[in-house]
């Protein structure tokens, strides 16, 4: 959780709503087919969950700064370099922008191709 002391109190940004962005923001991304589970742990556990928005979404806060893993399936034939370039970069951007916090990685694993 990030955490905000200022004169009027405390801001506090829970790391499910940081996983709810990246995932709007992954679903929107050209060359996305979907995400993936993280492990078998979190593959079984997806069967009984009714929001799956998360899936393949991993975030740490440390120091107030915030760490994403995303797992994704891309579409055949795209560049892949290059889509997950813009991908870390859009989720970097929008995740500063929308809860001013710095951002110091974003790790982009591609698990599968789908056609």
């Amino acid at each position: 959780m990030l955490r905000l002391d200022n004169s009027n109190g405390i801001i506090a940004v829970d790391d499910n709503v940081i996983s709810n962005i990246v995932s709007i923001v992954a679903g929107n991304c050209f060359g996305i087919t979907g995400m993936s589970a993280k492990n078998v742990t979190e593959e079984f556990w997806e069967l009984f969950r009714r929001d799956t928005s998360d899936k393949g979404i991993s975030v740490r806060c440390n120091n107030n700064a915030i760490e994403v893993d995303l797992h994704i399936t891309v579409v055949y034939g795209i560049n892949i370099p290059a889509i997950t370039e813009s991908i870390a970069h859009k989720i970097t951007y929008t995740l500063e922008e929308m809860t001013g916090f710095k951002v110091s990685s974003v790790n982009i694993f591609v698990d599968a191709v789908t056609k």
